[in-house]
């Protein structure tokens, strides 16, 4: 798989959970992928949410790993690792 078809897999794991972040008044982007890990940055209602960690584990990093199973970890910008 290439560089740009990962990111794009990625993105479209993105989008498949924006719309329940977005509900909340939150949103999500992707800020870097690296090797085995996607960077994200949380926004909106997402950055305050006592569980933003929780949703981060359970929700989008399953999901990603889900659309590309080469991914192991999922980290938000502020050094929170899985």
């Amino acid at each position: 798989m290439t560089a740009d078809e990962l990111k794009q897999n990625v993105e479209n794991a993105l989008q498949e959970i924006r719309p329940y972040l977005e509900a909340d008044g939150g949103n999500i982007s992707l800020v870097d992928i690296t090797d085995d890990t996607v960077s994200v940055q949380l926004e909106g209602a997402c950055l305050g949410c006592s569980v933003n960690q929780m949703t981060l584990k359970n929700g989008v990093e399953a999901t990603i790993k889900r659309h590309a199973p080469q991914i192991k970890r999922v980290i938000e910008i502020n050094g929170i690792s899985f």
